[in-house]
Order: C-alpha cells, then structure tokens, then sequence
C-alpha cells in the first residue's frame, strides 16, 4: 500500500516538473540578424532529437531569461532523473497504452474546460465558462473568490494527473482515489486524501453517512472493479458509491468524477460529466439515491446525460 502511494506521488511530480520544463523556453542561444533586427532562436534537444524553436525578437531581458531557463532546465531534468531511479528502484515499468486509450486522453484533454466548467458548477463554483476557461490558461478573473479560483486550479492539476500517459496505465484503486483527493483539496484541508475521521451531513436529507473505514472501502471498490457488467456502468457504480459514501472531508462529488473517468479512460470508453443545466435534476436524483429510495433513475440518468463516447 505504501509502496503504491510513493509510486502516486513520484508520478504526480515527475508530470509537474515535466510540464514546468516545457513551459520554458532554454537552450544553446543563437542571435539572427534580419533587416537590422535582431532575432532569439534557442537549440536544444528532446527524446534524443535536436530542434530549434524561435523565442522572440532580441531584448537583455529575454536574452538573460533563457539563459536562468537554462540552469532551471538542468535542475528540473535532473529532479526528473532522480525520480526515474526511484521508480525503477519500486519495480514501476512502463508499458505503452493503446491507440484506443491515447484517442481517449486527446478527447478529454480537448473536453477538459467543458468538464471542469461542469464540476465546477455542481460543485456551487460561482464561474461562467469564461472565467473558466481563462483560470486554466493562466489568466485573471474578476468577481470570483480566492476559493473559487483554487477550486478550478485544483481541479485542473487533478485532470492533468490522470490524464498523465503513466497515471493511466496505474490501477483505478484506492491509492489512486486518495491521491485524487489530496489533489481536489489541496490548500483547504491538512487531511486532504486521507479517510475522514469526523461525521459529516448532506444538505436536502436527513440522511448521514457512516465513518468510512478504509479495509472495507477497498473490499468494496475491488467488489465493484470485479463485477461482471458494462465498463461504463462499472465507472457509474463507482462514482455513485464514493459519492454516497462520503470518504474524504470535502471534495467527494470532484473526487468521484475524475476517479471514474480514470477507469473510463484507460479503457477507451470515453468520459462522464453532468452538465451544468442538469445539475439540480442531478442532485435530486442522488438525494433519492441517498436515502434508498431510487438507484436505477440516477443510473439511467447518468448514461443517458452524462456520458460522453468518443
């Protein structure tokens, strides 16, 4: 279990050095005169192949930029090494993913301001598409909340993880889920991604749900991934189940989507959202499904509205 989890977490930071490296422009600087005008190029190689790449028009201010993008380089590939022989020191091997599955990630990867504009909202985010879209980008937003703002962030480094070639060739397990929601949470609770240990309520009902214990969340998780049935009901079950059963502190409805939609996407199925205009009938239908009443509605609900093929 514990080896499980390193595994997680080297994974989830060897893809955030990876993306600051390609985020920076670095390299062997070489100046191209044009008309008078000078011109920044920069040589450099990835995966053993030697590329140039055009920064910009010649300043001191760019030219000594890529020159400290240099050294963090250095810093950041070496960051990288080093997690690379600790993951190979836990026997974690890389396999290849199908053609099927990369399909799948391009697709969510193409979807992915839609889906977090939809978590968003069904989680209360006060956001409109727009903001939406310009959090994930980098950009500032006006009228929105530090804790709005987080909410997107975290949601948008969530997705990212999974979406990660070596994430998803990782089992849709336990590990996974918490590492998701230490992830979801991140900068909210210092209990992020652990079991909770305190009762909790749910608005609309007067049901509550019991104190999660771990040994039977994985019973039940591998009864579900073990069960004979569709892949797309099998990610509905799954999402239903963390949903209702309340693991973390906060984060549940995020958490549960974006675990899901791991198992759908590393099989190639597609993804599962609820849109933002369903979002009342939704919580509705899972308020019935709470209490007892009605599981199939919700089920139904769900592939009909919210599943997305490729």
């Amino acid at each position: 279990m514990e080896e499980k989890i390193e595994i997680m977490e080297l994974l989830h930071n060897k893809q955030l050095l990876e993306h600051e490296l390609q985020s920076l422009s670095y390299g062997a600087v070489e100046i191209r005169e044009s008309d008078s005008n000078k011109y920044i190029y920069v040589h450099y190689r990835e995966d053993g192949i030697s590329l140039t790449k055009y920064v910009g028009e010649y300043s001191d201010e760019l030219y000594n930029l890529i020159l400290n993008n240099s050294i963090k380089a250095k810093e950041l590939k070496k960051h990288i090494r080093d997690i690379n022989k600790k993951l190979k020191q836990l026997n974690y091997i890389e396999t290849e993913l199908s053609s099927k599955v990369e399909q799948n990630i391009d697709f969510a990867k193409r979807h992915l301001v839609d889906t977090i504009y939809n978590q968003a909202i069904l989680e209360g985010v006060a956001t409109t598409f727009a903001d939406t879209e310009s959090i994930i980008e980098g950009g500032k937003v006006n009228n929105m909340t530090s804790e709005d703002i987080l909410k997107i962030i975290n949601l948008k480094h969530a997705w990212e993880f999974i979406l990660n070639k070596n994430v998803i060739l990782s089992d849709t397990n336990f590990s996974l889920l918490c590492e998701i929601n230490k992830m979801i949470e991140e900068g909210f609770y210092y209990s992020a991604g652990k079991v909770r240990t305190v009762p909790v309520t749910i608005g609309g009902t007067k049901w509550k749900p019991e104190l999660p214990i771990e040994s039977i969340i994985k019973e039940e998780l591998e009864t579900i991934l073990n069960k004979d049935i569709d892949d797309i009901d099998k990610s509905i079950e799954l999402l239903l189940y963390i949903m209702k059963k309340q693991i973390f502190i906060d984060g549940n409805k995020r958490t549960s989507i974006i675990f899901c939609n791991h198992y759908l996407i590393s099989k190639g199925k597609g993804i599962i959202v609820i849109p933002a205009d369903l979002t009342e009938k939704f919580k509705d239908l899972l308020i019935l499904y709470y209490e007892g009443k009605d599981e199939n509605t919700i089920k139904k609900f769900i592939k009909e509205m919210g599943y997305i093929s490729l």
